[in-house]
């Protein structure tokens, strides 16, 4: 490996696509950004096969952080509400860096893509729209993990995630989805008295930014990806207790 600047491949697995590149210490892309669309049966054998055949001519890297979307604890998957049921108590990390030979890391998706938006100052908030709706929340850098957010009643018992995941966008339409976007964030601002609420993933792009409220950011996908170079200059720093769990 080189140590002084290990290359990185980042996958974000996501209920409807799994995306990867390789990426330097400096965030600077040393590959191609691929894109496949996530199996149907969405099982851990077919997507870590599809992951395989995708890194096969991705190039030289040294090591994987991986997003995964549901609760990772050690590198075992605890949830997966849009996938299939078979990932709950599988060791994705350990899978990975056995069939790889190299070091992994893997956390939730939407904590990787926070770690490339915050700021590090303050109670920041970060939501993920995609398939279903991530979500992860930071003090002053520091992760607090396990935060499932998206399935919280938001309004006549149907949650965050139902009421602004993919089914729902597609099935009401752009504007009474950005409706109950703008209810989500208005309440996520009243509950938390955040310092900046941060919206990602793939849907993130149909929002109007005309509304948005004072310390609301839209990021970049890429950030899925970007984020897991943090993910491990944290791990390298135990002392500090700032590693997922």
């Amino acid at each position: 490996m080189n140590r002084k600047n290990p290359l990185t491949l980042t996958i974000d697995i996501g209920g409807s696509a799994i995306k990867m590149m390789v990426i330097d210490s400096n965030g600077l892309s040393q590959s191609p950004r691929k894109k496949e669309p996530t199996p149907q049966l969405a099982t851990p054998a077919n997507m870590i096969a599809l992951m395989l055949a995708m890194m096969s001519n991705i190039g030289k890297f040294d090591r994987l952080s991986v997003g995964f979307p549901g609760v990772i604890k050690k590198g075992v998957v605890m949830t997966a509400f849009n996938l299939d049921k078979s990932w709950i108590g599988y060791n994705l990390e350990q899978a990975l860096g056995d069939l790889s030979k190299k070091p992994v890391l893997v956390a939730n998706d939407a904590d990787i893509q926070g770690y490339a938006s915050i700021t590090g100052k303050g109670l920041e908030i970060v939501l993920t729209l995609g398939t279903g709706m991530g979500s992860a929340l930071f003090v002053d850098g520091v992760l607090a993990p396990n935060l499932e957010l998206g399935h919280h009643p938001l309004r006549k018992k149907r949650s965050y995630e139902q009421l602004l995941g993919q089914a729902a966008l597609a099935k009401h339409g752009l504007e009474k989805w950005e409706k109950n976007l703008r209810q989500a964030v208005y309440q996520i601002l009243t509950t938390f008295n955040c310092d900046a609420l941060f919206i990602g993933g793939g849907n993130a792009r149909h929002v109007d930014k005309e509304w948005l409220p004072e310390k609301v950011y839209i990021s970049d996908n890429i950030a899925g990806l970007l984020g897991g170079i943090r993910l491990w200059q944290i791990h390298e720093q135990p002392q500090k207790n700032l590693r997922p769990s």
